[in-house]
């Protein structure tokens, strides 16, 4: 058998990076981890060949050569996805569709010969053996939560590591917590499952081996989940890999704002190598957490646990939504009020949206309020169901809120406010200096320094860092280029946002 596993691309979003990437010569930032897993589960007999179609083009003559080309998409992926779905049913190569898009909405798509839907340690199975037998089903679905300490090692040889700025891997599946508008429960479940020790050493040792280093994204939608086994084993393992191998890897990863009720676990991710993390704060309005069930977030100082991650060596990223009923109209200054003071510098603010499956989606199904299907883009202009603010009012509030964060001046205050609470561990996270970060620093000389209109504020960082914080100079140079690409982001969302105002007036 002739396995063509496909990837599609990803439009330019808040996190493709694709303007960023420029500087270190990369295409892509991570690569399509869910496909690499499920080219492990299948036999090792059949011939595999993987197209990120990120990183290079989807010919013809890859389609033609495959018995079966498997496709696994993200939501935001959507219209790529029925683009390759369309050119196999053209050229008469049969298509086997998973993850998260296919999983909440295959009802969507046409031209799909089987849908294996789910967690693929469950369904995959099921359908290799009735094609063995000659009599695969349309679809293959299950509620059941595998074990995934028995998932393999993803199969690392089908790509070509030097496209990426980033490697992933996974350590659990699944969130304790319930907010309504999360499809991760939907897809993953409530109690968090977890690999073994052993199981992420070996593929900690699977990318080592493999040649990487640099960072190392763990995709956990809340790598804490399980405090217990990350404290007394997880972590402890993968501090002992990262001192025999002298710390080839920085680890970032998701995780609730509630990590900074736990400093023994912050002082253990500092140790094992972590620098920065993920936080769906979503908002500061007290009555916004009500609405959707963040009570992970309610009654507690947003901005001083933020610090406090800061403090034990953690850049905090943080999601912030607008749209909830209970906004009001005040929020949009309250969100860019509470994104400066904390100093969050990769801050992704979106419009609700209300994924299929969810608690939201039901709710707002009920109350007649559903438009369409989400795009999958947490910070596009996109909402798929009526707001209790009016819509013109969300939307150029939503403008006003990128504008103003993504400018220049506010921009470059919230990495200086960032880098006087930032405290990393000296002794853990070492990069080693290849000519790709020399190429980068160069060209952020130039596109940020000389060409760019916010140069005055660079020059400043850099100056101020030089002579205040030597050690955080290349961060604040990283983060320079992030906030490059994201200017650039906001810019095409905010053409957009402009015209769909004129024609609403």
């Amino acid at each position: 058998m002739k396995i063509l596993l496909v990837y599609p691309r990803y439009p330019d979003t808040f996190w493709s990076f694709r303007h960023a990437l420029k500087f270190l010569s990369k295409k892509a930032s991570f690569p399509p981890l869910g496909l690499l897993t499920v080219a492990a589960m299948l036999p090792a007999d059949w011939e595999k060949r993987l197209v990120d179609m990120n990183i290079g083009t989807l010919g013809d003559e890859d389609i033609r050569w495959a018995d079966y080309v498997f496709l696994s998409s993200m939501v935001v992926q959507s219209d790529s996805a029925k683009e390759v779905v369309a050119r196999c049913k053209g050229l008469n190569t049969r298509v086997v569709a998973g993850g998260p898009l296919f999983t909440t909405g295959y009802k969507e798509f046409e031209g799909v010969d089987h849908f294996v839907l789910g967690e693929a340690e469950t369904t995959l199975p099921l359908f290799l053996a009735d094609l063995a037998k000659g009599c695969p089903q349309h679809i293959y679905s299950s509620d059941k939560r595998p074990d995934i300490s028995k998932t393999p090692v993803p199969m690392w040889s089908l790509i070509n590591m030097k496209h990426y700025s980033s490697m992933s891997l996974q350590c659990s599946r699944g969130c304790p917590f319930d907010c309504d508008f999360c499809d991760i429960i939907v897809l993953n479940g409530h109690k968090p499952r977890t690999k073994g020790s052993q199981q992420m050493v070996d593929e900690l040792e699977a990318l080592y081996r493999y040649g990487w280093r640099g960072s190392l994204f763990i995709v956990d939608d809340n790598f804490i989940g399980n405090r217990k086994k990350l404290k007394a084993e997880t972590l402890p393992a993968m501090i002992e890999w990262s001192k025999q191998r002298k710390y080839p890897f920085t680890f970032f990863t998701e995780a609730s704002i509630n990590l900074a009720d736990y400093e023994d676990l912050m002082e253990l991710m500092a140790e094992a190598g972590f620098n920065r993390v993920f936080i769906g704060i979503e908002t500061p309005n007290e009555d916004s957490l009500v609405e959707c069930n963040k009570w992970q977030n309610r009654n507690r100082d947003l901005a001083g646990a933020v610090k406090k991650i800061q403090n034990h060596g953690f850049e905090v990223q943080g999601g912030f939504i607008l749209g909830f009923d209970s906004d009001p109209i005040s929020i949009f200054r309250r969100q860019i009020d509470f994104i400066q003071k904390t100093g969050i510098v990769t801050a992704m603010v979106g419009l609700l949206n209300a994924p299929n499956g969810t608690k939201l989606y039901k709710r707002l199904k009920k109350e007649k309020r559903l438009l369409k299907d989400m795009s999958g883009d947490n910070t596009d202009f996109s909402i798929n169901f009526l707001p209790k603010m009016k819509y013109e009012t969300l939307v150029a509030g939503y403008k006003h809120v990128l504008d103003t964060i993504y400018s220049p001046r506010h921009y470059y205050e919230r990495v200086v406010t960032f880098l006087k609470e930032y405290k990393p561990r000296k002794t853990t996270g070492i990069s080693q200096l290849r000519f790709s970060h020399i190429t980068g620093f160069i060209k952020s000389l130039w596109f940020l320094g000389i060409t760019n209109k916010g140069r005055r504020y660079f020059w400043r960082l850099l100056i101020s860092t030089l002579l205040k914080r030597p050690r955080h100079f290349p961060l604040s140079i990283s983060l320079s280029v992030s906030g490059f690409h994201f200017r650039k982001v906001a810019e095409s969302y905010n053409k957009t946002i402009l015209e769909l105002l004129r024609q609403s007036a």
